[in-house]
């Protein structure tokens, strides 16, 4: 069930082994887009695991990017809340759930969420949209998302946290603002950094584990791990697995 990653062994933090506490056993699963098929798949790939491999404490810790681009953005967001209320979960934001929020106030956002995949979130609620869009029609749009809009689907996207620490690990939607301690990031580095977060080799005292940039293979660096494979364009939804100082893999698109 669970797969090899090349790198994850070499990982160190101040010269050792990166960890998190026993009894804990983290599965942190990558940017969903809208691909409900996949999160399916996956979350039943875990539920086997931890059969196979019982452990006394589980925690779900999702990256962010749960809505745009593919075709089930809402379906997506009720099967989070129906798993947050059953199992101990971590839901981070991404820069998709900010943007969409933001949308429902700030019309100036709008077309650029529709070209981010917003167009394909709006459908999945049942608003009709297309693009391009002007004045009046973006003032519909956001009355008309805003009514679609469920209050468990509100709450959930109010509640996302921009970041989680957990032994060895920082947990964050796109990585970090080198030279900035963890404890300082602001939201605008944790949810779209990228070029000065990726080349950066600093050591930032714990493994940023984040999405954000696909990429075709989980991407490890000597400081962080990358686990956006692209699921809304390649069908590869992965989970990275922490356990004591164990790092695997868990996604849909291998065959176990």
């Amino acid at each position: 069930m669970l797969a090899l990653v090349p790198g994850l062994s070499e990982l160190r933090v101040r010269g050792r082994r990166p960890s998190v506490p026993a009894e804990l056993r983290i599965y942190a699963i990558g940017d969903i887009h809208g691909r409900l098929d996949l999160l399916n798949k996956l979350l039943a790939r875990i539920s086997n695991d931890i059969a196979l491999r019982p452990t006394p404490r589980p925690l779900y810790v999702f990256l962010g990017d749960y809505i745009d681009r593919g075709p089930s953005s809402r379906e997506t967001i009720d099967r989070l809340v129906e798993h947050r209320n059953t199992h101990q979960s971590v839901f981070l934001k991404g820069n998709h759930e900010l943007i969409a929020i933001k949308c429902l106030s700030d019309p100036v956002l709008f077309d650029q969420w529709l070209r981010l995949g917003g167009l394909e979130t709006l459908i999945s609620y049942g608003v009709p949209a297309e693009t391009p869009v002007n004045g009046s029609q973006i003032a519909k749009l956001q009355s008309d998302f805003h009514s679609a809009l469920p209050p468990a689907h509100f709450r959930f996207f109010r509640d996302l946290r921009n970041s989680f620490e957990c032994g060895d690990f920082f947990f964050a939607h796109a990585g970090v603002k080198p030279n900035v301690a963890l404890s300082r990031q602001k939201e605008n580095d944790l949810l779209w950094i990228r070029r000065e977060f990726l080349s950066s080799k600093h050591e930032f005292g714990k493994i940023i584990v984040h999405g954000h940039t696909p990429t075709r293979e989980i991407e490890v660096g000597p400081n962080r791990i990358n686990i956006d494979t692209g699921a809304f364009a390649t069908g590869r939804l992965s989970c990275l697995v922490l356990e004591g100082e164990d790092l695997s893999v868990i996604d849909t698109s291998l065959d176990y």
